[in-house]
């Protein structure tokens, strides 16, 4: 594998990994279920520093990290209905970038970025599991509460502003 074909394959897997998570960061402005956000906020921290990751290797080869614009997405009715049919999109399009890219990874003969991007693609199987989770209800995504179920005046929801006085 030539730099030039390496460089190629870098700058292709940030764009597409980068396009899944400005649609997260899209999709987690619908989810106002408490827990489910903050899964979602989980899976956007990940994948700034898989992005970070992509970034540094881009850099050592001189080649430009492209950028991706947030999709608008558009408002559906329903309490859950707002956001399931983005969590159930998003936990598709997951297993379809690991599918897409696991043979392609394993042909790379670069064994540093190879095993980074292996890495990616196994967290992103982890987010798909997740964005599963969501769609089951399962509001224990990442871990039950000490103290049960009471979050701490949100009621369930997020809330309209970051901080409060």
């Amino acid at each position: 594998m030539t730099t030039d074909d390496l460089a190629g394959a870098l700058q292709a897997f940030h764009r597409e990994k980068l396009a899944m998570r400005q649609r997260h960061v899209a999709v987690a402005r619908h989810v106002t279920d408490y827990n489910f956000n903050n899964t979602y906020q989980y899976v956007i921290a990940r994948e700034d520093v898989h992005l970070q990751w992509l970034e540094a290797a881009l850099a050592e080869l001189d080649t430009p990290a492209e950028d991706v614009a947030e999709p608008e997405l558009p408002a559906t009715g329903g309490r859950h209905a707002r956001f399931d049919g983005f969590v159930q999109e998003d936990a598709r399009e997951a297993g379809e970038f690991v599918s897409r890219w696991r043979d392609r990874v394993a042909g790379l003969t670069h064994a540093r970025h190879g095993k980074m991007m292996n890495v990616v693609l196994g967290e992103t199987l982890e987010h798909q599991r997740f964005f599963e989770q969501i769609v089951a209800g399962r509001d224990d995504v990442l871990g039950r509460r000490a103290n049960g179920p009471a979050l701490s005046g949100t009621a369930g929801k997020v809330l309209p502003v970051r901080w409060l006085g």
